[in-house]
């Protein structure tokens, strides 16, 4: 990943909801509309969220220890799964709490005006903040549909940005709408159904989000693409096959590769230790954020070989 790309969307995702979470609170003061404190309060809980990314880049780059050999590579995805639980917790559920309860009480908005204005600011402030995700985005997409991207992406940061942006957009057009609507009607009805949709857009994110952290947490191994180079890379004379293969990201950056190779038979031992240099440095040309490489020479006992 571009870490300075990734930092930027944070920095920019940040600002960008400071802002907004200071505005709509002030317009919640001004009109009492729930649509507007529940958007606040996603604001501020997507604020402590880039705080939170930032805090994981920064633990991640921590050197290796005896008692975490591998580094703190999976700060970042820990952290991120932290973001995904408080995007449900404090935005979610509170925002379902305030249009449930708005609902029971039909409490009237005073100076809508204000609120509408307030809303159509953060609209043009979080699209500058989504547009910046989508653009530091690109280059790590490729030829992926974002859709893709946010599933097989093994740097969390750009995919949760792009996410709460927007659902952060959705949600403001939803709170503008609900809004709108009890102005121009009279009925705050609207503003708690509102309220409610928001609710229900930030959990299927938040769970959306919860389910692929966890997936990088627990660890995922290499794409297909990525675990054809290795075995490509590998697969050059005196390698004959490989027999057996294990992937593992221990970081965004950090690929894990442990396999068993089949060398042409009869080589001397220093022949087999020059193979097994040899293959780990292709397949490090080949990818890069392979790092820790294993390779044990072993018989080749079957036809086929085994790749995972």
């Amino acid at each position: 990943m571009s870490a300075g790309g990734g930092t930027r969307a944070i920095v920019a995702a940040l600002l960008a909801n400071a802002g907004i979470a200071v505005a709509k609170f002030i317009g919640f003061l001004f009109t009492g509309a729930s649509s507007m404190l529940a958007e606040a309060v996603h604001s501020v809980a997507d604020t402590s969220n880039q705080g939170l990314l930032l805090l994981g880049g920064k633990r991640a780059k921590r050197a290796a220890t005896s008692e975490h050999p591998f580094g703190y590579g999976r700060d970042r995805y820990f952290y991120s799964f932290v973001v995904a639980l408080l995007l449900f917790t404090l935005g979610s559920v509170f925002a379902l709490y305030e249009g449930i309860h708005k609902l029971e009480t039909h409490e009237g908005l005073t100076d809508p005006i204000v609120a509408v204005g307030i809303l159509v600011v953060a609209i043009a402030l979080e699209t500058y903040s989504f547009r910046t995700a989508i653009h530091e985005s690109r280059p790590l997409k490729g030829g992926l549909s974002w859709w893709q991207f946010i599933r097989q992406s093994k740097q969390p940061e750009l995919p949760v940005v792009l996410l709460e942006d927007f659902g952060a957009l959705v949600g403001l057009v939803l709170a503008l709408l609900g809004v709108g609507l009890s102005w121009i009607t009279g009925n705050a009805v609207f503003d708690a159904f509102g309220t409610i949709a928001i609710g229900l857009l930030l959990g299927v994110i938040a769970i959306i989000l919860i389910i692929e952290m966890k997936s990088l947490l627990i660890g995922e191994g290499a794409t297909a693409p990525v675990l054809g180079k290795i075995n490509a890379a590998l697969q050059q004379d005196p390698v004959e096959r490989v027999i057996h293969i294990r992937t593992q990201y221990i970081g965004p950056e950090e690929l894990l590769v442990a396999a068993k190779i089949a060398l042409t038979p009869r080589l001397a031992v220093e022949d087999v230790a020059r193979a097994i240099d040899a293959a780990e440095a292709r397949v490090r040309e080949a990818v890069p954020e392979a790092r820790p490489i294993y390779l044990e020479p072993d018989l080749d006992r079957s036809s086929t070989s085994v790749t995972g």
